[in-house]
């Protein structure tokens, strides 16, 4: 495993706002063991999985080596400085593949690849493409070293057939020895085989089986009978 353990050190952000999210707290208290290659995060919105993967692939990169490109957009004002207080049991030195893709900075990454990157490595420019063809394919450019995927929603950028088509690109990697760390809504994605499920929520965090998760139990009763739902909205 290249990351085998995410721990939380509240005492270098004691006051922090985001310690008062159940999942984040959780975490400051019991340390976060990845024994999978593949680990998907659910949850409402508001649960603390974005803040956490932020915060995650933050302090990931700054151990990269320099020579290391374009493995994810640079933080924003808006993210939180929770990566101050994380500490990894992960591999040394942290190996230079995989990236860190989120839907609202995709555009700015992609632009600094285009700026930079031969236009002959992907076959021309990635945002000529559209959202989901350029994810994809700078993901499939990616796969070349083994590495850190870290993936916040990426079932933004993408369609059904693509969030299969994601699903079998990530079993390569994690075949040629690549770990996974995903954050979604989409119950295809939460599917992978094999992936650790973890629940952030208000009791914290709580591993889950995908039919137990209560998106999954939406998701089915909605698509079996839309007007179940709807009727209490209009």
């Amino acid at each position: 495993m290249i990351l085998r353990q995410i721990a939380v050190d509240r005492d270098k952000q004691p006051d922090a706002w985001y310690f008062s999210i159940p999942s984040i707290a959780q975490l400051a208290r019991e340390p976060l063991r990845l024994a999978t290659s593949v680990t998907v995060i659910v949850g409402e919105n508001g649960s603390g999985k974005s803040t956490f993967l932020e915060a995650v692939a933050f302090s990931w990169r700054s151990k990269l080596a320099y020579a290391v490109k374009h493995w994810g957009a640079h933080g924003s004002a808006e993210d939180t400085d929770l990566h101050w207080a994380l500490t990894f049991d992960a591999e040394h030195p942290r190996p230079g593949g995989g990236c860190f893709l989120r839907a609202e900075a995709m555009h700015q990454l992609f632009s600094a690849v285009d700026q930079h990157t031969p236009t002959q490595i992907f076959d021309g420019r990635l945002n000529e493409r559209s959202h989901g063809e350029s994810f994809l394919t700078f993901l499939a450019e990616r796969d070349m070293e083994r590495g850190l995927f870290i993936l916040d929603e990426p079932e933004a950028a993408l369609s059904f057939t693509s969030c299969l088509q994601l699903m079998a690109m990530l079993d390569n990697v994690v075949a040629a020895g690549s770990q996974v760390i995903m954050a979604t809504h989409s119950p295809v994605l939460t599917a992978f085989p094999g992936a650790a499920i973890l629940e952030f929520g208000e009791d914290g965090v709580q591993q889950k089986d995908w039919g137990n998760l209560e998106m999954v139990c939406h998701w089915q009763r909605f698509l079996a009978d839309p007007q179940s739902y709807l009727r209490h909205l209009f």
